[in-house]
């Protein structure tokens, strides 16, 4: 009798902690819900949605200014043309060449990182002066940027005349220097957030394994490439996938400096998606190109994600 009792009060508690638990489970759901749900709804809204209703119209020949009555299915005939059409190719071509700003900016901003951090005065003067153009208004970088490389008024031409070099280049108003001048801009406006990201990468390594290597008898070059370099790689992994997405919106600057010139030097897929969206409202055929933009970031990543397995050090 005595056990069937022991049995039973072993079991009624047995289920209270059981019921508690899931109580305390669901709980925790709806505290993970109600912290993530405001996220959750404005990627969804503005995000995932926007990206569906963009491949449903990359179907169609559609200009929105018609109204919703006005779309006509063409099947795959916009992304036929597309690959077809040398606006779009020229475009893409200037979008791989603006993905060499990334490693420019990431090595020159790591050198910097590395020299200020060592630095045992100014530090926070340094860290200022160098982050001033990443937080700037981006009209006002380019307007500044657009005096400076005036052909023939501006400073650098000016002091390239005074070296002796009669025929400095036009910059912007040069198809041969347009995109390269506007690297040149993109280089020297990410160089704050990249150094400010890498000199907290160098705070988190270890002094012990410095210590070790000087015992070692390791020189500060060695150092350099045996432990600041591999513990900076998931630093440099994260700077590495962050600014080749951003090199592929590369709009505004472009849009103030030179509107996709001269003879379209410059333009880029977000500006030519923009033109052939908004000026010749063509929405079916901007949405295949949106779509196709949108594959190529996946496709790039896709090839750093597997990549940084054999070089990420975690």
């Amino acid at each position: 009798m005595k056990q069937g009792l022991i049995k039973n009060s072993t079991g009624t508690e047995s289920n209270k902690v059981l019921r508690y638990s899931r109580k305390r489970s669901l709980n925790d759901v709806w505290a993970g819900l109600f912290f993530t749900g405001p996220m959750l709804i404005t990627t969804t809204v503005l995000t995932i949605i926007p990206i569906l209703l963009s491949g449903i119209i990359s179907f169609t020949d559609w200009n929105f200014i018609s109204g919703l009555g006005s779309i006509k299915s063409v099947g795959f005939a916009n992304y036929q043309k597309l690959f077809q059409d040398v606006e779009f190719i020229h475009s893409m071509k200037n979008n791989i060449a603006l993905m060499a700003v990334v490693p420019v900016s990431l090595f020159l901003s790591l050198i910097l990182a590395v020299l200020i951090n060592k630095v045992t005065y100014f530090k926070t003067f340094f860290k200022v002066i160098y982050f001033m153009p990443f937080i700037s208004s981006f009209v006002a970088v380019a307007v500044l940027w657009r005096v400076l490389f005036h052909p023939t008024n501006g400073p650098i031409n000016g002091f390239l005349k005074s070296i002796g070099i009669a025929h400095p280049p036009l910059w912007l108003a040069d198809t041969n220097y347009a995109l390269l001048s506007v690297m040149i801009i993109l280089v020297w406006s990410s160089l704050g957030f990249n150094m400010i990201i890498f000199m907290a990468g160098l705070q988190n390594i270890p002094k012990d394994l410095y210590e070790a290597a000087d015992i070692d008898g390791a020189s500060p070059i060695r150092q350099f490439f045996s432990i600041t370099l591999p513990m900076l790689s998931p630093t440099t992994f994260f700077l590495l996938i962050t600014g080749l997405v951003a090199s592929f919106k590369a709009f505004d600057l472009i849009m103030i400096l030179t509107n996709g010139g001269p003879a379209g030097s410059t333009s880029v897929i977000v500006f030519y998606l923009y033109e052939t969206a908004f000026i010749n409202l063509k929405s079916g055929y901007a949405s295949a190109m949106g779509i196709v933009l949108l594959l190529f970031i996946l496709v790039i990543t896709l090839i750093q994600w597997v990549g940084q397995k054999k070089w990420v050090n975690y």
